[in-house]
């Protein structure tokens, strides 16, 4: 039996951007003299609005709002750390694993194709689905919806890593099975709904998610 047709959430799963972005929110926190709590940060982990819950917890340390030069000085900081942001281990060997692979993000295509082209990934995936494809992302099922559409397959026959309760919860709400790889121990108790809660993705043997095929 062949292995499943890979569905794969990209930031923090293939390429390690979600620390990048979380680094660049304690650079900030570092330059405003504000503790990062631990309680802070385990809510903007895999959280698509955990830009809104750092600039509240900012505001109510300061007492006043975020000023937009110290915002757009932690998105320069953001691109910066990300555009250094490395794949994460076990990808290509996986991508050689797998019959078939695809990209199912919230993000932007620009974002995810020019990380892809930069980390030299992009003809690795048959095709992208983003967030430019849908209004409804994660944790709606669309995105999955949609590429299983493009694939060709049944749910059955395909396997979703992710790495955020969300995007488990989207794999899922479309019928997915989904493995969990998350890039911070922290997040594993928030992604129980998941198939399997893995430390990496080498840990990740396709041969146990083989397609339903008759």
């Amino acid at each position: 039996m062949s292995t499943p047709f890979l569905l794969l959430d990209f930031d923090g799963v293939v390429c390690d951007t979600e620390r990048a972005a979380l680094l660049a929110w304690q650079d900030l926190y570092d330059r405003l003299g504000v503790p990062l709590s631990p309680g802070v940060r385990a809510t903007m982990l895999g959280n698509s609005a955990g830009a809104r819950v750092a600039l509240d917890d900012l505001a109510g340390h300061l007492g006043r709002p975020v000023a937009d030069d110290e915002w757009n000085w932690q998105r320069e900081r953001r691109t910066a750390r990300c555009s250094a942001a490395p794949a994460r281990p076990g990808v290509e060997r996986l991508l050689h694993a797998a019959d078939g692979a695809a990209i199912v993000s919230s993000s932007p295509a620009v974002w995810v194709e020019g990380h892809l082209r930069r980390l030299g990934l992009l003809g690795s995936f048959a095709f992208l689905v983003t967030g430019d494809d849908s209004g409804r992302h994660k944790p709606a099922p669309d995105l999955y919806l949609l590429a299983l559409a493009r694939a060709g397959v049944a749910a059955g026959d395909a396997l979703a890593v992710e790495d955020s309760p969300l995007g488990v919860r989207a794999a899922r709400a479309a019928g997915l099975r989904c493995v969990a790889v998350p890039w911070e121990p922290a997040m594993a108790p928030g992604l129980a709904g998941a198939d399997a809660v893995l430390a990496g993705l080498d840990e990740l043997d396709l041969r146990r998610y083989q397609r339903n095929e008759v």
